[in-house]
């Protein structure tokens, strides 16, 4: 794809995970292709680049303190001393969501100095945690579930209808176990997955899919 200028109206959503990356629902591509994506070398009205750290606390707004936003991730997961840790802003769900994006990557840096929108201004990264909480907005089905899986952890989000019941990350090495994590979850929320659908946001193997619809309603790739 050849380069374009800065009348681009199009826009990009890329993932990043340890092992490379994925854009616009592509299966998973190595870091290396990074400078030799043709997609990569234009500018967009829109890019969003999200990470998959699973090192996020949803946190409330009535109780967040932006001093306190260390201690507050700190509660629920295990971070380095030298781990940098931001928020941002959920006003869908009146909350902030904390995190840290220092997992031991550099890729979604050179992304985020790559492919660039029309402004030329680099992008933040932002945790994967932050766009399934968007998507919830555009699902139309009471039970919502939104989930991504890589770098061994699945990432879990699970809302009725306006109501958000669950946002949290799980240690999932495989496959199967991102399923366990997923069916406990929906069966502690009293959900039947037999009239659910399952919004995957990560690339799945033919194989994953077909597990999930021997139990799910539908499979969809958002």
């Amino acid at each position: 794809m050849p380069v374009t200028g800065s009348n681009s109206t199009s826009e990009i959503s890329i993932q990043v995970s340890l092992g490379g990356f994925s854009f616009d629902r592509s299966p998973w591509i190595g870091a290396e292709k990074v400078f030799t994506t043709p997609e990569f070398q234009r500018r967009y009205s829109g890019v969003d680049i999200s990470l998959l750290t699973p090192k996020v606390a949803l946190v409330p707004e009535p109780f967040f303190n932006p001093a306190s936003a260390r201690e507050a991730l700190e509660e629920v997961v295990a971070l380095d001393p030298q781990d940098v840790v931001e928020y941002v802003s959920v006003p869908s769900l009146a909350s902030v969501l904390v995190y840290s994006n220092s997992i031991g990557e550099s890729l979604s840096k050179v992304l985020a100095n790559t492919v660039l929108p029309t402004s030329g201004e680099p992008v933040k990264v932002l945790p994967e945690m932050y766009y399934m909480l968007k998507e919830l907005d555009s699902l139309r089905e009471y039970n919502k579930i939104v989930a991504s899986w890589a770098d061994g952890w699945l990432h879990l989000v699970i809302a009725q209808g306006k109501s958000l019941s669950l946002a949290n990350t799980f240690p999932a090495q495989d496959f199967t176990t991102a399923e366990y994590f997923l069916f406990l979850s929906m069966k502690r929320l009293q959900l039947n997955p037999e009239v659910s659908t399952v919004c995957f946001r990560t690339p799945l193997t033919p194989e994953a899919e077909m597990s999930l619809y021997r139990y799910f309603k539908s499979v969809s790739r958002i």
